[in-house]
């Protein structure tokens, strides 16, 4: 078994080998996977943080050995916090910015490690806040299908990514999030932190949101934004109608 890390700030995990294929999530700085093929320019993964299968560019990572790979499951990095934390390359001299999620592989004082290259991470990496904090920093984020950031994001990559910076990991897409936790009987019982599900017509969950209290709710559609919820569904004050059908509610911790 072969396996790797990313040493960029964000890369895209596409669905196919080629550039134009679809963007089904992204992997941050420092996640590590399994590498399962090659394929010209393309090298077929496993991440080990929600084990997520795509393709990524074979320059867009570095090979990570298997002592390696060992240590880095048996103890997680630390995170970064803020929406972009500065790290400087010190082979180049050059800056990446890296987004909020970012794994700092075998941190050392201010230096994390990824195979030869060092970091110096620039500033605080900030810490972990609560859970409302933590949602609304994603405020306004443009929806992107397949994102994880700041500045792109889809309604299960929110609800991972605040998730992930509370220290509780979620898998990727909202399908395979309502197959975890457990059932909230009712929206009467919900709690802060309760993740509401919505279905299609036949019946297939397709969006997710954090609950804040049993009648609002955060979410990613067009954009990080705080709607009106009841047992219908989101109640959208923009387009004056319901958006989305509530099918059931998890709850994680």
């Amino acid at each position: 078994m072969e396996y790797g890390i990313c040493n960029l700030s964000i890369i895209p995990l596409r669905a196919e080998p080629s550039d134009r294929s679809e963007q089904v999530s992204q992997v941050l700085f420092g996640e590590i996977f399994e590498i399962k093929e090659w394929k010209d320019n393309w090298v077929q993964i496993i991440t080990s943080f929600d084990n997520y299968s795509g393709w990524i560019g074979r320059l867009q990572f570095i090979m990570l050995g298997h002592l390696a790979y060992k240590r880095f499951k048996q103890t997680p990095s630390p995170l970064t916090y803020r929406p972009v934390t500065q790290a400087w390359k010190i082979a180049n001299n050059s800056i990446l910015y890296l987004p909020a999620g970012s794994s700092l592989a075998f941190l050392e004082g201010t230096t994390c490690r990824i195979g030869t290259e060092q970091f110096e991470i620039i500033g605080e990496i900030g810490e972990t806040e609560n859970l409302v904090l933590t949602a609304t920093s994603f405020l306004n984020a443009p929806y992107l299908w397949g994102g994880r950031t700041h500045f792109g994001i889809d309604c299960s990559g929110f609800t991972q990514a605040v998730f992930k910076l509370q220290g509780i990991n979620l898998l990727r897409d909202a399908g395979m999030q309502a197959e975890q936790g457990y059932t909230v009987t009712s929206l009467h019982d919900t709690r802060l932190g309760d993740l509401a599900f919505f279905d299609n017509t036949e019946g297939k969950v397709v969006h997710v949101g954090i609950m804040l209290n049993n009648e609002k709710i955060i979410h990613a559609s067009g954009k990080v934004k705080i709607d009106a919820i009841d047992e219908k569904g989101i109640y959208s004050e923009e387009l004056k109608r319901y958006t989305h059908k509530l099918c059931t509610i998890k709850r994680m911790f």
